[in-house]
């Protein structure tokens, strides 16, 4: 027996982190959701635990940021960075690595860092708080149908027999890599598959946290192991009572019966070490992008969307940054201040995103390091590996410096003709359009980002108040939310070098310039996809 619901604005398939972090977004935006998700638990697998600096301005916005300091298991002493090692983890060739710290101060917020099922812990508790939030636990997806008005969604107890049919406007798969969602959508995926398979070990051991304490207080440790063709054999601290977790290639065909992982292991370590294993998965190593990110009702984010090897941290930081993406032209469209190109810009500002990520940061990083271990080997010639881990060490942050994500080519902001959007870049504090906007120093500590509004801001930084009324009439006609900042006396113009600065929802410049030269009705179509050509 099928029972029939009504369901809210938004069915979201998928309580992991991104959905949750969905539907705690739309909730703020004045958005109600139903997240159906198939497990009765949170998995205790440690994923998910290096987040950006930009996660936490998500983290500031859904209000759980003490909570997520509170949940971490690791000081904040620990800081942000790695260690990159030669050979095994204990080799005498080491630097620093992968140190977020370095782009904190173009941030509202900080790095942050802990399992992702604490993450999701925090996170479903916030949701909780909210009436618009319904959380089905226990549930999993089984089909979609779309018509021009809505979706229908029939779901059905994971462990039992009975069903359920939901409608609402808008369907979200945040379903995991193998999306159900996306499949039943008709969604295709270009898929690039490495023919590796890679193992991840969860363990305790009291000697390799007395070894690895010879390097600091560090996280997360990578070890350049020539026998490993490129691929990482990738280390990191659970917490701070020697529970450990461990990525790495292994041959085709292994099980956990099959292989020696306390070997392997130390091997790797390059030490004899306790190992009390807790965990022994296995995953293929493939890189997914999926062709589109939504199709009619039906949206696509998070792993659904997008999977790759757990390289820089990138998988539930994309994810969360595709949330605050699409909640905000849902909300528009759902409260009919969002433009007819307004939803087809989450695809066409998220695709090139992730596209960029996968190619100028993880499959470079994978050929960079391939080719070095070619190259260059102690074996053969000590002076010239010796020199070239030097400059290696020397100038080998460029997976946080220059990882930079960015819509300076989508159809909804007013930027330069030809930009092309993507995952590289430099940061500065320049407000240029389609890229994040960085935090300014005020007087008197005032907190910029708490004064943003829940939708758009119209930064007034030299007191033009012809185009303050130009933009209040504008929206007000197109019942677009917006809230005007009179920071004249801030004196912001040299630091974004602009006079004035239209934010939108999810703290993306939509236009920055000139006071004067504004078109404050043009620009306000644009960015909220009334218009669907570039000027």
């Amino acid at each position: 027996m099928v029972k029939l619901e009504k369901s809210s604005d938004v069915v979201i398939i998928g309580g992991g982190p991104v959905g949750i972090g969905l539907a705690i977004d739309l909730a703020i935006n004045g958005v109600s959701s139903i997240v159906v998700e198939r497990h009765d638990s949170i998995q205790r697998i440690p994923k998910g635990q290096n987040l950006t600096p930009r996660t936490g301005e998500h983290f500031r916005r859904w209000g759980v940021t003490k909570a997520i300091r509170d949940a971490s298991p690791i000081p904040r002493s620990y800081g942000s960075g790695g260690v990159a090692t030669y050979g095994s983890f204990l080799s005498d060739y080491h630097y620093e690595w992968f140190n977020r710290a370095k782009i904190i101060n173009y941030y509202a917020a900080t790095n942050e860092r802990l399992p992702q099922y604490e993450t999701e812990a925090v996170l479903r508790a916030r949701a909780a708080e909210f009436a618009s939030i319904s959380i089905l636990t226990g549930w999993s997806f089984d089909s979609l149908d779309q018509s021009d008005h809505d979706v229908t969604v029939d779901i059905r107890e994971t462990k039992g027999q009975a069903q359920r049919s939901l409608t609402a406007r808008y369907l979200v798969g945040c379903d995991g890599a193998r999306s159900p969602v996306r499949e039943a959508a008709g969604i295709t995926q270009t898929t690039d598959p490495h023919d590796r398979l890679m193992a991840l070990l969860v363990f305790r051991s009291q000697q390799l946290d007395e070894k690895l304490s010879a390097y600091g207080d560090k996280t997360i440790f990578n070890a350049i192991n020539p026998d490993m063709n490129g691929y990482w054999q990738f280390l990191g601290r659970v917490d701070l009572d020697c529970n450990w977790f461990f990525h790495a290639p292994v041959p085709a065909g292994t099980t956990r019966d099959n292989f020696d992982f306390q070997a392997f292991l130390e091997q790797a370590v390059g030490a004899p070490v306790d190992v009390d294993f807790d965990y022994v998965g296995f995953w293929e190593l493939r890189l997914s992008l999926a062709d589109d990110y939504g199709k009619g009702r039906v949206f696509i984010a998070g792993d659904a969307a997008h999977s790759h090897p757990p390289y820089g941290g990138y998988g539930v930081n994309t994810g969360f940054e595709d949330a605050r993406n699409l909640s905000w032209k849902l909300a528009a469209c759902l409260q009919g201040w969002g433009g007819d190109g307004l939803l087809d810009s989450y695809g066409a500002e998220r695709h090139p995103v992730f596209a960029s990520t996968r190619d100028d940061f993880i499959v470079k990083s994978i050929i960079e390091d391939r080719e070095f271990t070619v190259e260059f080997d102690p074996r053969r010639d000590l002076a010239a590996f010796e020199q070239a881990w030097a400059r290696r060490a020397g100038g080998d942050d460029s997976m946080v410096t220059q990882y930079l994500p960015h819509y300076a080519g989508s159809p909804i902001v007013c930027g330069v003709s030809g930009a092309r959007s993507g995952a590289t870049g430099t940061h500065a504090f320049t407000a240029l359009a389609g890229h994040h906007l960085s935090p300014p120093s005020l007087p008197d500590d005032a907190e910029l980002w708490d004064q943003l509004g829940p939708g758009f801001t119209l930064m007034d930084l030299t007191g033009d108040i012809a185009m303050k009324d130009a933009f209040a009439s504008a929206a007000n006609v197109r019942d677009v939310p917006l809230k005007t900042l009179d920071l004249a006396a801030a004196g912001l113009v040299d630091f974004y070098e602009a006079d004035a600065i239209l934010l939108r929802p999810d703290h993306f410049v939509a236009w920055a310039g000139s006071a004067r030269q504004a078109d404050a009705e043009s620009i306000l179509d644009r960015a909220t996809g009334r218009v669907g050509d570039r000027s």
